[in-house]
């Protein structure tokens, strides 16, 4: 597969980080890790200029909760519902990813936009809220994000090694890690699902028809083997990274009965009792 240039620099990116000591692959800003390589302060420095517009789409999703699936999807229905069969951009929709000089020609991209982040709702460029495009998050339960995170660590170079296990399960359940704290993000966005432009609804939320025989097209797709089979084309090198089991309930095999029993409780405190918590089905799949 040939690269593009964005390709390549993402590819620049990772030999650069592969060189950096672990401690200096992330740095703390506000209280919150971030990637000192790929959202270094300048560029989050920037985003407070990001001019988001009404029909623009966004996707919202803590690191390792189906991010590059759902955009994968989110595609294929544009594609379904326009009738186009436009390639996907060569950059990922992270807006904390852009450097500034990229940020800055989003202006000229033509609707509707796909953007994307995972950052705190607090963090994320003001007009994602006061220019009212659709928002998407996407959430998935705690235990299985955990181990998902612990292995992407474990194979991105521009991530610091999660080894031990032990260490990693500490660190995320303190909020020590790359974005912050899971239950942050989790409670932070509870409180405004009460926003009719913040949903966790795909198609008809951000108006995009489709018929009964494109959703069932799109579906056949978009299932986690189909997606992975599919990730040498869609992410280059880098599918298998992003790519890995997405098995609900691989928790099993990695958590100790002390450290299933240690989230169960933060679950409870923070999130029991909630639409975000309810929706989540925590009896369910961590149990």
């Amino acid at each position: 597969m040939s690269q593009t240039p964005a390709m390549s620099q993402m590819k620049s990116r990772m030999e650069a980080a592969a060189k950096m000591k672990d401690e200096d692959k992330l740095y703390k800003r506000d209280g919150i890790l971030y990637s000192t390589i790929l959202s270094p302060p300048q560029t989050l420095d920037k985003l407070k200029d990001l001019e988001a517009r009404e029909d623009d789409l966004i996707l919202v999703a803590y690191p390792k909760c189906g991010f590059n699936w759902m955009v994968a999807v989110l595609r294929k229905i544009l594609n379904a519902s326009t009738g186009k069969n436009e390639k996907p951009p060569e950059r990922p929709p992270l807006v904390e990813f852009l450097p500034p000089d990229v940020q800055e020609t989003l202006a000229e991209m033509p609707p509707r936009r796909l953007l994307g982040t995972h950052l705190h709702p607090d963090k994320i460029p003001p007009s994602f809220f006061t220019k009212k495009p659709k928002i998407l998050v996407v959430f998935r339960n705690p235990k299985d994000t955990l181990v998902s995170y612990y292995h992407f660590m474990n194979k991105n170079p521009v991530l610091p090694s999660a080894e031990p296990w032990d260490k990693f399960f500490s660190d995320f359940m303190a909020g020590e890690v790359a974005w912050g704290s899971y239950f942050d993000h989790a409670l932070a966005w509870e409180k405004r699902l009460d926003d009719p432009n913040v949903m966790i609804k795909v198609s008809e939320f951000f108006n995009l028809p489709l018929t009964d025989e494109q959703v069932n097209s799109v579906a056949g797709e978009s299932t986690f083997s189909a997606m992975q089979e599919n990730s040498q084309k869609s992410h280059g090198n880098f599918g298998s990274i992003f790519f890995r089991k997405g098995e609900v309930g691989d928790w099993k095999n990695h958590f100790s009965d002390a450290q299933s029993k240690q989230m169960d409780e933060v679950f409870q405190a923070k999130l029991a009792g909630t639409k975000l918590g309810a929706r989540l089905k925590y009896d369910l799949y961590c149990q």
